[in-house]
């Protein structure tokens, strides 16, 4: 059998070319931990990683996504949480580490791309920046864009040259990467399917019949679709196809755009930086430094272009989907990072500089401290009113990670608190919000979390009957602040005394 070779631009391997490749990979993964080192051990670094993080502990206790616990993202995503939390590793450090290990391969992933347009010092400064650049766009901690990008530069590492003598061996590795990267988040369709008609063209330009050139395409489709497929597969056969089909294909479409559309105002400063490297980039290559590779550098700006059609796929585009473009920018960006072109060092050295100065380490160290005291006052209130089996917490707006924190049973299949109060959700759901939130109040949980700004426009019903319920059952036994919102513990009036 031959092997499936990675396409790279340097000289055949050698003992110094490992031992410096290793240096470099051990370089960026020091770096990787220094720029997440505010974040890391924080439960609220972020907040939709909370949710994956809970459903994939709860894989390893029989409870299934989108049957027992619902949400729309990839059964491949909760599997990448379940596999951190087989560790041992508590929560956040299993996840977070694990997420580092993806962005230092992003990272490597980068540079070997880099390399095929400019020098080695400067294929690794993009790593670099790579590296920045993500955590800076909403990588920070374990969003599913630092599983899925890396995935998407391997597979531009195995279709950008088509000319390759394994060209059509490579590209079917990369459809079967692209298939799991359709498990984490499926807006990478756009760019899997940049990288198929990509790599059908090198197949037509090297000869190829249209009959050939059509079970070619067949081939790439059913290998994309296969882990997918396997999924929907497993789901039948435990009966739970109804719930997988709804979660996977249907909710999407039901969930209501955003007001204010696909980009918002306030994305158009948050954008620049990577707005500023790509049109540097693209006006150096035609006027201060053109790519010698001109065919690798077209195919890269197509790859920005896939990129984007991945962010602005969804209704409602959040801050975090802008990690999807930074590969594609920092390749684009190259001719003018170039340390050899006419400017010199100057440009990567400023970039580099800039990039860094925005990650506002100390402010984000100190918030990540103010999390974790405020995160403790939370559980300490919490926990001695919660077990495992019956009394179950019920966070309507806070932290998803105050039910593993605390070690509470689950009250609803609807964990995630965004579900029971986004108004954007009010008919996504195989329930109706304010249905499940009366239901859930019916039971009478021993501690309800609240919280005194949402992140998100609010389903005005289930709001007002809970800030209307709560106060005649319940009363306020600790507030902490996270994320600059006022989070409060309500406790059930009848349990007060075992609190003191």
């Amino acid at each position: 059998m031959t092997a499936i070779s990675f396409d790279m631009a340097q000289a055949p391997p050698t003992r110094r070319h490992a031992a410096r490749g290793l240096w470099l990979v051990l370089f960026l993964a020091l770096f990787a931990l220094a720029v997440r080192f505010p974040f890391l051990g924080d439960h609220n670094a972020d907040i939709d990683e909370q949710l994956y993080a809970l459903i994939g502990s709860q894989m390893w206790q029989g409870q299934l996504p989108f049957v027992d616990l619902w949400d729309r993202k990839p059964f491949g995503l909760f599997a990448l949480f379940g596999l951190a939390d087989a560790t041992g590793l508590p929560a956040p450090w299993s996840y977070q580490l694990l997420a580092t290990g993806f962005i230092v391969l992003g990272a490597v992933l980068l540079r070997n791309l880099a390399i095929h347009l400019t020098d080695s010092v400067t294929a690794s400064a993009a790593a670099v920046l790579y590296i920045v650049l993500m955590t800076i766009y909403g990588s920070h901690s374990a969003q599913s864009e630092i599983y899925h990008v890396p995935a998407m530069l391997g597979m531009a590492l195995l279709v950008r040259n088509t000319g390759h003598p394994q060209a059509l061996q490579r590209a079917l590795l990369a459809m079967v990467i692209g298939g799991l990267a359709l498990q984490v988040k499926y807006t990478v369709v756009p760019q899997c399917v940049f990288f198929g008609l990509w790599a059908l063209w090198g197949q037509y330009r090297s000869g190829r019949s249209l009959a050939q050139l059509s079970a070619i395409g067949i081939a790439f489709a059913a290998l994309g679709l296969a882990p997918t497929l396997l999924v929907g597969l497993f789901y039948f056969a435990v009966g739970g196809w109804d719930q997988f089909w709804f979660a996977n294909f249907v909710s999407f479409f039901l969930r209501e755009p955003a007001p204010m559309g696909r980009f918002a105002e306030r994305h158009t400063l948050f954008l620049m930086p990577l707005v500023v490297l790509a049109l540097a980039g693209f006006y150096a290559s035609l006027r201060m430094s053109p790519p010698a590779d001109r065919r690798s550098y077209r195919f890269f700006c197509a790859m920005l272009g896939a990129s984007v059609a991945t962010v602005f796929l969804p209704s409602t585009v959040y801050a975090y989907y802008f990690a999807a473009l930074v590969p594609g920018v920092l390749l684009v960006a190259l001719p003018f990072l170039h340390r050899q072109g006419p400017a010199g060092l100057a440009p990567l050295a400023t970039a580099t500089v800039a990039c860094i100065g925005l990650l506002y380490l100390p402010e984000r160290y100190e918030a990540s401290q103010n999390h974790r005291e405020a995160m403790d006052g939370l559980v300490a209130a919490i926990q001695p009113h919660v077990d495992e089996q019956e009394a179950c917490l019920w966070v309507f707006d806070g932290p998803t990670a105050l039910y593993s924190a605390t070690g509470s049973c689950l009250p609803t299949r609807l964990i995630y608190p965004d579900h029971l109060n986004n108004a954007l959700e009010r008919n996504s759901l195989e329930v109706r919000q304010i249905d499940e939130v009366r239901r859930i109040l019916d039971t009478g949980p021993p501690v309800v979390v609240t919280a005194d700004r949402p992140f998100t426009q609010q389903n005005l019903e289930t709001l007002e009957y809970v800030e209307t319920t709560l106060p005649q059952g319940y009363i306020v036994i600790a507030e902490e602040r996270i994320h600059d919102r006022g989070l409060a513990v309500w406790l059930r009036r009848d349990l007060l005394s075992t609190s003191r």
